[in-house]
């Protein structure tokens, strides 16, 4: 099974839409590898590099409310899982959106503001790392010398989806 987890990327900001996600321009690469180069690229934070070391090494993203609002392509959680994101945690996902991420198998954990809020007092943290237990349904961050672990709702069959690696192998084992 693929593990949930890794060092994290936080962007701090509400409604990141699909298009700064991958932007509509590489909609017309015919593989998901393709899109890889292009994560974030035309996301606008300060002080966000989308080719730095951060991006490049993260396996869970952490952001705030809306994520993935936008156009309802798979390309924005494809674009995710090349780069070997396996978690998202947000207050709140966009419908579509958080489906395509169980659908590809990855994790789209919904927290309360307060949970999020206190993740976030990880960013300054250089070895802030998450790890997801989909079993028991909880998520602990690490970093600086600290911990905190935090439970989360997921339903059972989007849970078996990610559990399964995604909507194609679920129905291979089931069909």
């Amino acid at each position: 099974m693929k593990t949930f987890g890794g060092p994290v990327l936080f962007l701090d900001r509400d409604d990141i839409n699909t298009d700064e996600i991958i932007p509509a321009r590489y909609l017309t690469e015919i593989t998901k590898q393709d899109l890889k180069p292009y994560i974030l690229e035309d996301l606008k934070l300060p002080g966000f590099d989308p080719v730095g070391e951060v991006t490049r090494r993260a396996k869970v993203i952490v952001t705030r409310a809306n994520f993935g609002c936008g156009s309802s392509r798979e390309h924005a959680p494809w674009v995710l899982e090349v780069n070997g994101i396996t978690v998202v945690v947000a207050e709140s996902f966009a419908r579509i959106f958080r489906q395509n991420m169980f659908n590809c198998g990855m994790a789209a954990v919904e927290l309360p503001k307060s949970a999020i809020d206190a993740i976030f007092s990880f960013q300054g943290c250089a070895d802030a790392a998450i790890s997801l237990d989909l079993a028991t349904q909880s998520l602990t961050i690490s970093g600086g010398g600290k911990e905190e672990t935090f439970a989360f709702e997921m339903a059972p069959f989007d849970k078996a989806l990610v559990m399964a690696g995604g909507w194609v192998d679920y129905a291979d084992g089931k069909y």
